[in-house]
């Protein structure tokens, strides 16, 4: 199972503490999905989604503010015996000085910000969307091609990273070299980054590492990057039959998404910068409702028929 601890989201999100006697850092968050609780303000918990984040908006303050003291008190302390993850505070709301102690009792982490509430939870939602979307690890280098993610793959030793530096050398950004870790954000969305420990190196066999960041600038690499098509690199071989024209699609599954995968032949003299960078181009230009095969085919036809 994912998670994040409620430090980390905290910093992300540029959230006060107002409970400080409670450790963020042992709370952890396994859900993106966030909850303003309405009628568990009343006293309804019937189907109360209590690992998910809380967040109490103008709404809620002024429906709490609207009550006794005493009964506010009450209900705001069932709220809290629910042991969430954490609760937020919106548009700068402060809890009087009773409910922040019924939180510190019950270990509840009390939050606030000064930002407005449904902007608040757009923000935590896209954050909380990628940080515990499922995940794997592959062998791989992702570049970004004209802003298309390409996912170079092949066995190892086979040219990955030398196409990936002179990828760079022409304008184009690294991603991630020899591990991707990927991440389903939706059905039909992988995003792919590098582990922090090789961010932006790449190995180049006789030359040993090296550090695109340091070399090639700021310009050259990119954090992460949705993964649009996948190249994979195979030995070329006189037996095996390969595409020619691109008429169908041949497609890779990762977790659960296909993903268009081009098989490319390697021989020496074959400048694979080149063919990735057009193979980008033509999967855009797929995207955008033009098939180069297709035409022709079309052509063909037309010549026939005439």
């Amino acid at each position: 199972m994912q998670k994040i601890s409620v430090q980390k989201f905290a910093e992300k999100m540029r959230l006060t503490c107002l409970t400080p006697g409670i450790d963020l850092s042992e709370r952890y968050i396994t859900k993106s999905e966030v909850n303003r609780p309405a009628l568990e303000l009343t006293g309804f918990y019937d189907c109360f989604a209590k690992e998910r984040i809380q967040v109490i908006g103008k709404v809620e303050a002024a429906y709490m503010k609207h009550l006794p003291q005493e009964t506010s008190l009450q209900r705001f302390q069932q709220l809290m015996e629910m042991d969430m993850p954490c609760l937020v505070l919106c548009r700068g709301y402060q809890l009087e000085p009773k409910g922040l102690q019924i939180a510190e009792k019950v270990g509840v982490p009390i939050l606030g910000t000064r930002r407005a509430t449904s902007n608040f939870l757009s923000e935590a939602i896209l954050y909380l969307s990628g940080e515990l979307a499922p995940g794997i690890s592959i062998h791989g280098v992702l570049v970004d091609i004209y802003g298309e993610g390409i996912l170079i793959m092949g066995e190892s030793g086979i040219g990955k990273s030398e196409a990936a530096l002179e990828l760079i050398r022409r304008g184009h950004r690294l991603v991630t070299d020899d591990v991707v870790e990927i991440h389903k954000l939706s059905d039909d969305t992988l995003v792919g980054k590098s582990p922090a420990i090789t961010q932006y190196f790449i190995e180049l066999r006789g030359i040993g590492i090296i550090d695109v960041k340091t070399l090639f600038g700021i310009e050259a690499v990119k954090e992460k990057q949705t993964i649009d098509l996948i190249i994979k690199l195979e030995t070329w071989t006189k037996e095996q039959e390969y595409d020619r024209l691109g008429l169908d699609e041949q497609y890779m599954e990762i977790l659960g998404t296909r993903i268009v995968c081009h098989s490319v032949p390697i021989r020496p003299g074959r400048n694979l910068a080149v063919i990735c960078e057009a193979a980008a181009v033509n999967h855009r230009q797929k995207k955008m409702g033009y098939n180069a095969a297709e035409e022709l085919y079309r052509r063909v036809q037309n010549n026939i028929v005439q």
